[in-house]
């Protein structure tokens, strides 16, 4: 038995990763890192045949992959994700995973105007990770999921509800950690077309060469690349998106493996408009940016959109150096470059640069003295960095260090562009700016900030009991130093901030029966404050006076977590885990309009008590059905009254913000090889979006769709099929999550008996009804 228990692993690194095998439980534990070094490699032995990387073996339609760490893990695989819509990103994959949360913008899942939240946390607070290197922004925290890869490319996504790995290199991650993979490259020679096109003229063009092994090298790999386009959903303009991914994978003797890739992504978005409630309940899904434009239409629908490109690498390598010494080591590079714009209207004679006075203007196309502009806010971003730890393994036990460096560069200044009287501008992307009378480039804000991060680590695992208890504890140091400048006048010049945060953790696991694991773990973790203007001064260039400064009291937010779980894996696979957090300094995200241009800020809402349980139920293929089932319970209180304008808002004791009591979903798949489909409901419960609780978003339920059917092989045509995805088919109008939260909606006496007055929160708007045909087809 235990000769034929060893044939279902494969070792990559130190890492066991359990084989999917159709109607077979397989057992093994995961000594550390459970996320940083999983791939999807699947061999069955029985299981269907498809172009895209579908087996129809992982529980519950792909939505609950065998999991062995001593912690909540949940995610989806290739059984699941190439049955979504193509256009679809990484976190809207993982919107039925419990205690997941995805607040989606457009109902295609191609923008990254989105939000995403586990357990009650945004995702400004969940660490995310992409074949090992950190990903997304790496200042404000958003994942920008359409740079990750195209999902024909994904080989998983991962979802660590309660922490990060002890070895991630993460510094957000108070919500857990989400991590993504690519698929394996092929063996043989081959590749995959896929097209695509639907409502609101979607159009999307995928095509992948897989090399096979390159002569007698060992050497294997893949190159694609994708273009897709598509008309905004509400209002007028739309998007397009252009990627490449690039894999090739070099594996000799024992345990040696290097493994690099590269992508690139070119995002071009019209925004969207972020309605406030009482502007939702008027007026629905109509209330968008304008299409037509007048003098000071500051709505117009040019002014405001986004452009990002990106460029990142890695080398995931592992290395044998003697029989119980191993190294995993990551090198990873990322540049970005981007522009998020808006509009305002500038008075020629009265604006401020800084706080002194910008002169007469003398501005084109003015009324009244009175100019409109498109406000321009580029920003440039690169970092470079490694993560290595070694494993030696002795007997029972399983020691780990390693260390991680990073080093991160942002440049960020905004200028404005004068509209001339059909609303257009000589250049968005700041090359003709609007200077003072001295000749300077008037800006708002002008901020420059270097971060570097040093973190060591050390983990022990302990086996006993003919390996059915496993003990790990582990402690990691993470040094934070960060230094910004400002060439606003009247700002402060110089901001620095050097933080030590001490992380240490403990795990237990015993599997009762080969069927039955349970768990408890204690864990720790942390988040940098986000956002420059959380560094850097911001002026008002209508009154000369400062919008924001930077903070003086954002220190690193901090959370000690512990959970109890259970496991069973088998024909029918359960897992269910109680958790219970304490935050200090808890920093909540907000969003919000500066002199017209979108800027995220930084609330400290000193203490927070989260605690729930969440679970999930899938099974296995069973007459070709998979259903799947997941909810979680969260109750999540404000410790302490926060405090604003020289008082306190009374909020201890009330719920904590985008916290929803209930979330759930259900999900039904079949696939018997040639006709397959699924559906999937999902239902998310009201939520505050004030610390005063004097504002909530209703609750709302979306389901989604899948059909479709697999033809023989049809000449070189290997596997073709046809696909079609209903999104959101009930056309179902909702807020589906928290754009900017504020302490207070309505004005409220403080604690010491002033009067606040309030303030609006702002939403993004669920997306409606879409539909998406594709045929694909291997070669």
């Amino acid at each position: 038995m235990r000769q034929r228990s060893r044939q279902r692993f494969i070792l990559l690194g130190t890492t066991c990763i359990v084989l999917a095998q159709a109607g077979v439980a397989a057992h093994a534990e995961d000594v550390v890192s459970p996320l940083q070094n999983r791939e999807e490699k699947i061999t069955v032995r029985k299981g269907i045949s498809s172009a895209n990387g579908v087996t129809n073996t992982t529980p519950g339609g792909g939505l609950m992959p065998h999991q062995t760490a001593a912690k909540s893990i949940s995610g989806v695989t290739r059984d699941f994700i190439a049955k979504q819509s193509p256009t679809t990103n990484a976190l809207t994959l993982l919107k039925a995973m419990p205690g997941v949360i995805v607040a989606g913008s457009d109902p295609l899942g191609t923008s990254d105007r989105m939000n995403v939240s586990i357990r009650g946390l945004n995702q400004t607070e969940i660490g995310t990770t992409f074949e090992g290197m950190p990903v997304g922004d790496r200042l404000y925290y958003s994942p920008f999921t359409s740079e990750w890869a195209d999902t024909e490319n994904l080989g998983f996504v991962d979802v660590a509800q309660g922490s990060p790995d002890i070895s991630a290199p993460v510094y957000n991650s108070v919500g857990g950690q989400i991590n993504a993979g690519l698929r394996s490259p092929s063996d043989h020679f081959g590749g995959l077309l896929d097209f695509a096109g639907g409502t609101k003229a979607v159009n999307r063009e995928f095509m992948r060469i897989d090399t096979g092994y390159i002569g007698k090298s060992g050497i294997k790999g893949y190159t694609s690349f994708s273009h897709s386009g598509n008309d905004n959903w509400r209002g007028v303009g739309g998007q397009t998106r252009d990627h490449v991914d690039s894999r090739f994978v070099k594996e000799w003797g024992v345990g040696n493996r290097i493994a690099p890739f590269v992508a690139w992504n070119l995002v071009k978005a019209d925004l969207f408009t972020n309605p406030t409630l009482a502007q939702w309940n008027q007026s629905k899904d109509s209330y968008n940016y304008s299409g037509n434009y007048h003098f000071s239409n500051t709505l117009y629908q040019k002014f405001h959109f986004y452009r990002r490109q990106t460029v990142m690498l890695a080398a995931p390598s592992e290395f044998t150096l003697a029989r119980d010494l191993t190294l995993s080591i990551t090198p990873y590079f990322m540049y970005n470059h981007g522009i998020i714009n808006g509009a305002s209207v500038l008075n020629d004679s009265t604006s401020h640069y800084g706080n002194s006075s910008a002169g007469q203007l003398g501005l084109p196309y003015s009324q009244d003295g009175k100019t409109t502009v498109e406000n321009v806010d580029p920003y440039t971003q690169f970092s470079a960095g490694q993560n290595a730890y070694i494993t030696w393994k002795k007997g029972h036990n399983t020691l780990q260090a390693g260390y991680w460096y990073d080093y991160f560069d942002h440049n960020e200044a905004t200028s404005y562009a004068v509209a001339d009287a059909n609303g257009n501008v000589q250049n968005a992307y700041g090359h003709a700016p609007v200077r003072t009378a001295s000749g300077a480039i008037l800006r708002s804000f002008d901020g420059h900030i270097i971060q570097q991060i040093n973190a060591l680590f050390i983990s022990d695992t302990l086996k006993l009991f003919k390996d059915r208890l496993t003990l790990n504890a582990g402690f990691k140091e993470v040094m934070v130093s960060r230094s910004a400048t400002s060439g606003v006048p009247g700002t402060t010049y110089a901001v620095t901030a050097n933080d030590a945060i001490p992380l240490p953790q403990v795990s237990a696991s015993f599997r009762l029966t080969p069927h039955d694991q349970i768990y408890i773990n204690g864990t720790t973790a942390f988040r940098e404050p986000a956002s420059i203007n959380s560094y850097v001064d911001i002026y008002s260039v209508a009154t000369g006076k400062m919008s924001s400064t930077h903070a003086s009291n954002l220190k690193p937010e901090y959370s000690i977590a512990e959970e109890l779980g259970y496991r069973y894996d088998g024909f029918v696979n359960f897992s269910a885990a109680f958790f219970n957090y304490n935050f200090t300094n808890r920093q909540v995200a907000s969003s919000a309009l500066v002199n017209g241009t979108p800027e995220t800020f930084s609330l400290n809402a000193g203490g927070q008590t989260s605690h729930g349980v969440q679970g999930e139920i899938g099974l296995r293929p069973w007459h070709h059905f998979s259903p799947y089932v997941s909810a979680q319970y969260l109750h999540a209180t404000i410790d302490n009254n926060f405090q604003i304008s020289g008082d306190l808002l009374p909020t201890k004791g009330k719920t904590a913000t985008q916290s929803p009591k209930f979330t759930g979903s259900v999900g039904l798949s079949y696939d018997d090889g040639t006709m397959f489909g699924n559906f999937a409901l999902t239902y998310v419960g009201s939520q505050y979006t004030t610390f005063m609780n004097d504002q909530k978003m209703p609750s709302y339920e979306t389901g989604n769709i899948t059909l479709g059917y697999r033809f023989r092989n049809l000449g070189p045509a290997k596997h073709p099929q046809v696909q079609l995805n209903l999104i959101n088919v009930g056309n179902e109008k909702y807020l589906s999550g928290a754009y900017g939260v504020t302490p207070n909606a309505k004005t409220t006496r403080g604690i010491y008996g002033t009067s606040l007055s309030g303030s609006e929160p702002t939403y993004y708007v669920g997306g409606g009804f879409a539909a998406v045909a594709s045929i694909s087809a291997g070669f």
